[in-house]
This record gives structure tokens, sequence and C-alpha cells, in this order.
């Protein structure tokens, strides 16, 4: 029996993670800001699938919150053999729109969360010679997309460039980069969907088996959607300058997650 740790874990991807691990008959540790949902969501996860399912409550723009997991993490009698840094946010409004205080409150947890929980799981991790950490970024990692993109391009970045780090030493990492899913992402933050092509819009459960079987064949990046890895390769193509305005526009409705 492995355990699994899941931040963001009482909704979308993060709740798909949590589903699908638990009937492959992993034991979760859950992480969101929701302690009574969090409760909720173990008690049924218990109950359909016979796993233990621990509830962490923490807020990862907060120091205290990203400690507690740490800590989690660290802690070598009740090892973490899976981490999923899913928790994340959008904020509706182009450049200087947004006040710095939420940029940098966007740093925080796409950032430096994913940095320090990576670290503590990876540190226990090669220590037992085993174990795996999928980081959730966005297909926005690979347009001008204003701090979301850039925090997401981040994630790809030290995703892979760690990965290459621990070759050979029983660690995976991955970066998953969806494109558009239906989850509350775009509620919270308050952007309209309705310009959304029906084709863009993506089944979390299914990205989420995509992503654990890229995981299982040593991939340190997935792109989960035949369509998106299409668009991707467009995209690769297309002059910046293009890119830019198009998702500057775009970005001030809805962003992907």
């Amino acid at each position: 029996m492995t355990t699994a740790l899941i931040t963001g874990a009482t909704a979308g991807i993060g709740a798909a993670f949590a589903r699908r691990l638990a009937a492959d008959g992993h034991d979760l540790v859950l992480v969101a800001r929701d302690g009574k949902r969090l409760s909720e969501q173990a008690t049924e996860l218990h109950d359909r699938h016979g796993v233990e399912a621990e509830v962490l409550t923490a807020d990862l723009s907060t120091e205290g919150g990203i400690a507690a997991v740490e800590s989690r993490l660290s802690q070598p009698k009740r090892p973490v053999d899976l981490l999923v840094n899913n928790a994340g946010f959008g904020n509706k409004g182009s450049y200087l729109d947004v006040s710095v205080a939420d940029e940098l409150t966007m740093v925080k947890v796409h950032i430096e969360a994913v940095l320090r929980l990576t670290s503590a799981a990876a540190a226990a991790m090669r220590e037992r010679g085993r174990g795996g950490v999928v980081n959730v970024a966005s297909v926005a990692a690979f347009v001008p997309r204003g701090t979301y993109g850039a925090s997401k391009a981040w994630v790809v970045q030290f995703t892979q460039g760690a990965a290459r780090d621990l070759a050979g030493s029983g660690v995976r990492l991955m970066a998953l980069c969806p494109g558009f899913v239906r989850t509350e992402f775009h509620q919270r933050a308050g952007m309209g969907t309705d310009n959304i092509p029906g084709w863009m819009w993506l089944d979390a459960d299914k990205l989420v088996a995509t992503a654990l079987t890229d995981l299982a064949r040593g991939k340190s990046l997935s792109i989960p959607d035949p369509r998106y890895k299409a668009l991707m390769g467009a995209v690769k193509l297309a002059p910046r300058g293009l890119l830019g305005g198009l998702t500057s526009r775009t970005g001030r409705k809805y962003g992907p997650q």
C-alpha cells in the first residue's frame, strides 16, 4: 500500500487524482483550505474504496500552510510515495489591472509552494530510492500569458530540470500540462467561459488516467490530449508577437488550467 499526497484535492483535477488513486488502492493525504470539504471527501473515499484518507487543512499562499505540508512530506515513518502539486488559481485581468499583492500570492502558490513541496518530497523519496512527483502546470506555459503563464512556464522548466538531475535515483518528476478542464477554476476567478469552443474542454478523469500512464512511462512532460499536442505543435511555429496579442486579449476573459 502506497500513499499519495494531493494539494488542491477537493475539486477539479485534484479531486480526479484523489478518485483515481483511491480506486487503485492508494492511501491518501488530502490537502486544501476548506476543512469541511476535505473531511467529506475523505469520508466518501474511505467508505467507497476502503483506503485511509488523511486530511491536512493548509493554505499554500501562507508560510504556515506550506510549512505544514513540507513537514508531512518529510515524515520518515509515514512516507509519501506520490506527490501531486495541483493547488493553483487564476487572476482575471491583464497586467497592471491585477494588484501586485494578488500577483505575489500567485507566485507563492504556483512557484514557492511547488519548489518547497517538491524538494521536501523528492529528498525523502531519493533516500528510499523510489517515488514520484506530478506538478500540475498548463498549456498556458507555452504562450505569452502574463503572470499565470509565466508561473506555469516556471513549473515546467523546474520540473524537467529536476527530473534530469534525479535521473537514476528512482524518483520520477513530471509536469502535467492540461488545457481547459471543467472545474471550479474559472468560476473562482470570475472568468467567463462562453467563448471557449466545446472541443477544447477536457474530462478531468480521462486527463488523470493519461497523466498517470505518462508518469509510469517515465515522461517528464505530459500534454494529455492529442488535440492539445497538435495545438502546442502549431504554437511552436507561430510568431511570438501574434501569440502575445491573442493570449493577452483572451486572457482577460478566461485562462486555461
